[in-house]
């Protein structure tokens, strides 16, 4: 018998020839190879560290990329070292990233100047063709207060949230996720001429990073993951399981103002600036506390204690004492106490209009990503099961979203297994993303290392903590693309 393997060469010139396969169409082809134009950004911080930026036009519905398209806004900031690729940003919030690229290399002193800065604002938010459900308020998360008319009121504007963005973006809200906040990060990668690109997220940006990852394996190179969402977990309620910690670093902070009797006069002792609030919020309760032009119930003191306790810092925990302090005098009948410094902030996002784009984006995100219980029996047996043993968080965590009132999300949540080799940055005493969060992640992202801090802060790396071994690690990692041997812990 004849045999081919004996032929060599030959042997093709006897086989008949097959034609080969057509290569799909990309349907994504016109997107990844549009042409970006840019120009000044028309923010003071960008346009004078000389950066530029564009809109991207990506598909609303990534099903039907030939259907209507929206437009996706990037800022950059040019590598001026040894150019080590593309970083694309997000600070978390959700939110806006567009303004972040002087700041990242403003705390990255080694490693910043040596990547093209990419922020990048999520659909549904900022200048990336935004929502604005005219709101009263600049966030959906609210106290649902000591009395059951608290969390009455909260459903009531809970749905009321929900009305306004259905009634103006009806048709948009199905197509806000993170998932195609993803996909939409992987047009501008496409659009920036990048085969992979880095990424340094914070927060919900953990998840955006992780989602990321699952979906376009292989297109990451370096990864700094700062305090760290566990994509299990993720839902609207996505602050429900962290009542634990803010009650933690509530007494943490309360031991701090008692050393400092003298100036804020809360008390002696952290028991009895932990009496303090409590007591503050019970007269709340019985009637609105009057700071400025507000008018503070016991649904709002929660909200503003849990926005100013994300930081262990000197400087965030005297915000917060003054904070307090006001409120203290508001509760024991002061005739008038300005709304100012943190607190006025706090009160002007919380109860006007004037954050309202901010807030409608971020509920857009999440709830277009999983699915919220619509019973409001649901949130109400959560908060007494809570409330007992978690005195002032206890009704914040498991309170009503507009989520409840939302429709069902058009896709599944993303499932992250994956192998990323990332550097991951996680505080013991984190009170937004807690701890287990990084710990998940890390099990979830396989080669990934994880760097541990023991204090109470959230995303201690882009907040810009100031801990020496955090900004030697993430530089060294930029720099080398090198992980750590191991997991470690900063002191």
């Amino acid at each position: 018998m004849r045999t081919l393997l004996t032929l060599g060469a030959a042997a093709a010139m006897l086989v008949p020839a097959v034609p080969a396969a057509a290569a799909p169409a990309d349907p994504l082809a016109a997107f990844h190879h549009q042409k970006l134009r840019w120009t000044k950004c028309g923010m003071k911080e960008l346009d004078d560290a000389g950066a530029r930026c564009a809109d991207v036009t990506v598909p609303l519905d990534y099903a039907a990329p030939r259907g209507k398209t929206i437009k996706v806004a990037i800022s950059r900031l040019k590598a001026t070292g040894p150019r080590l690729g593309t970083m694309v940003i997000n600070g978390g919030g959700p939110g806006p990233a567009i303004d972040m690229p002087p700041y990242i290399r403003e705390i990255t002193p080694k490693a910043g100047t040596r990547f093209d800065l990419v922020g990048m604002d999520p659909r549904g938010l900022g200048r990336s063709t935004p929502v604005d459900c005219g709101w009263p308020s600049g966030t959906w998360i609210r106290s649902a207060g000591l009395h059951r008319r608290g969390f009455d009121t909260s459903v009531a504007f809970a749905r009321d949230l929900a009305r306004r963005c259905l009634t103006r973006y009806g048709s948009y809200l199905p197509h806000i996720s993170t998932r195609n906040i993803a996909r939409d990060m992987d047009v501008v990668r496409a659009a920036l001429g990048e085969r992979r690109i880095s990424y340094n997220g914070a927060s919900y940006g953990t998840y955006l990073g992780a989602v990321y990852a699952a979906l376009f394996p292989g297109r990451l190179d370096r990864a700094v993951l700062d305090s760290n969402v566990d994509p299990d977990r993720w839902s609207p309620r996505l602050i429900h399981g962290t009542e634990r910690a803010n009650e933690q670093a509530l007494a943490h902070w309360a031991d701090w103002a008692a050393r400092r009797d003298g100036v804020y006069h809360l008390g002696g002792t952290g028991r009895e600036v932990l009496a303090t609030v409590r007591r503050t919020m019970t007269a709340a309760g019985r009637a609105p506390l009057r700071v400025g032009p507000y008018r503070v119930d016991d649904t709002t003191i929660p909200t503003v204690l849990f926005n100013l306790l994300a930081d262990d810092r000197d400087e965030p925990r005297a915000a917060l004492a003054a904070a307090v302090a006001d409120l203290h005098r508001a509760a024991a009948g002061g005739a008038h106490v300005p709304a100012t410094g943190a607190l006025g902030d706090s009160l002007k996002f919380l109860l006007t209009g004037e954050e309202s784009v901010y807030g409608s984006g971020q509920a857009a995100i999440l709830c277009g990503d999983a699915p919220a219980p619509h019973d409001p029996r649901v949130y109400w047996r959560d908060i007494q099961r809570e409330r007992a043993v978690h005195p002032v968080f206890g009704s914040l965590g498991p309170n009503i979203t507009p989520c409840a009132f939302w429709p069902a999300p058009r896709e599944a949540a993303t499932k992250v297994r994956t192998t990323l080799p990332s550097l991951l940055i996680g505080a013991t005493g984190d009170t937004r993303t807690v701890y287990a969060g990084s710990l998940a992640l890390h099990r979830d992202l396989a080669g990934s290392r994880l760097v541990t801090l023991k204090a109470d802060v959230h995303a201690p790396y882009q907040a810009s903590y100031g801990n020496a071994c955090l900004t030697r690690t993430v530089d060294d990692y930029l720099l080398t693309n090198r992980l750590p041997a191991a997991d470690t812990t900063c002191p």
